[in-house]
């Protein structure tokens, strides 16, 4: 079972789980198996806002750190304009083991 099947059958049952939370994920996961699907995803906020549709900075920032403190990902910011993000998807890291 994939990953994103994963985290969709964790996130029925889990209340602090919002659509906002769900866009994010979906969009990281599909930019990540996009790129080879392999290792971390290094990524842009602005790459991603028009795919998730959230447009606001707070809601983006707020929903992945959010996913990153429930346990869904591994999320590392990054405060340097020209490198991105890193993303590290659990169950990937676990299988990788």
């Amino acid at each position: 079972m994939e990953a994103l099947h994963r985290f969709l059958a964790a996130v029925e049952d889990d209340p602090r789980i919002t659509t906002a939370h769900i866009s994010v994920y979906v969009s990281l996961w599909k930019k990540w198996k996009d790129s080879g699907g392999c290792g971390p995803l290094s990524f842009f906020r602005t790459e991603l806002a028009a795919m998730c549709k959230i447009s606001s900075y707070n809601t983006f920032h707020k929903s992945i750190r959010q996913l990153h403190e429930y346990g869904y990902i591994c999320y590392v910011p990054s405060y340097n304009h020209f490198l991105g993000s890193l993303v590290y998807f659990i169950q990937e890291q676990n299988e990788a083991k």
